[in-house]
């Protein structure tokens, strides 16, 4: 069995983890160790596993660790992975055994979570370290760039294109032939029906841009 621990002890953690009892309940594939955290002191107990550091615990690491990075926060997300540096790391596509993905075609880069009940179609492009939370759906010729995250329920139309680091509310629905800029935030409920610029905040029926951010 393969030695594995999450990054992030909060409540998308903590859910994480029982994607990881499910897989086990099929094949025994981890040994989980426990989670990693900076803001949550070592030693704290949840669910019954130990918090067993930080980044800086995660880097002197000596033996193999496959590590989950279940952060929602793509530009969070994004820095703590370039912090680590030990390449006794490794970072696994972590998929629930309920979630529905098609062999034709489907590419998915290291680091990615897919929750119970998401369907992901045919021909699709996906990043590393993306995250699709409950009962997502991506429909076909769909491009996901890295370090996305799609909290619960948002349904992405067929040949729709996401750039970076791209954050979509739960509920959001995603019309086809769009393409999205990076480190957009799409608010809850939105339904997308026209190309959205990088860098914005957009919420709405149909949905359109509030507010521009820095990168």
């Amino acid at each position: 069995m393969k030695d594995i621990a999450i990054f992030g002890a909060g409540g998308f953690g903590r859910e994480v983890k029982t994607i990881i009892d499910s897989i086990n309940k099929i094949k025994p594939i981890y040994n989980f160790l426990g989670f990693y955290d900076d803001e949550i002191d070592k030693g704290t107990i949840i669910n019954g596993y130990p918090v067993l550091g930080g980044l800086n615990e995660i880097n002197q690491i000596k033996s193999d660790l496959a590590l989950v990075i279940s952060i929602g926060d793509p530009k969070i997300k994004k820095k703590i992975v370039s912090k680590i540096t030990n390449s006794k790391i490794n970072f696994p596509v972590i998929i629930h055994p309920n979630a529905s993905i098609s062999p034709d075609d489907v590419k998915i880069g290291k680091g990615t979570i897919v929750c119970e009940g998401t369907i992901i179609t045919c021909n699709i492009k996906i990043g590393d370290f993306v995250i699709f939370n409950l009962m997502c759906t991506v429909g076909h010729d769909t491009i996901i760039e890295d370090y996305c995250a799609f909290m619960p329920s948002v349904n992405i139309s067929g040949e729709v294109h996401i750039q970076n680091s791209v954050y979509v509310g739960t509920g959001a629905k995603i019309i086809n032939l769009l393409e999205i800029g990076e480190n957009t935030i799409i608010g809850a409920g939105a339904v997308v029906s026209k190309t959205l610029p990088a860098n914005c905040t957009a919420v709405g029926i149909p949905a359109k841009p509030i507010k521009f951010h820095n990168q």
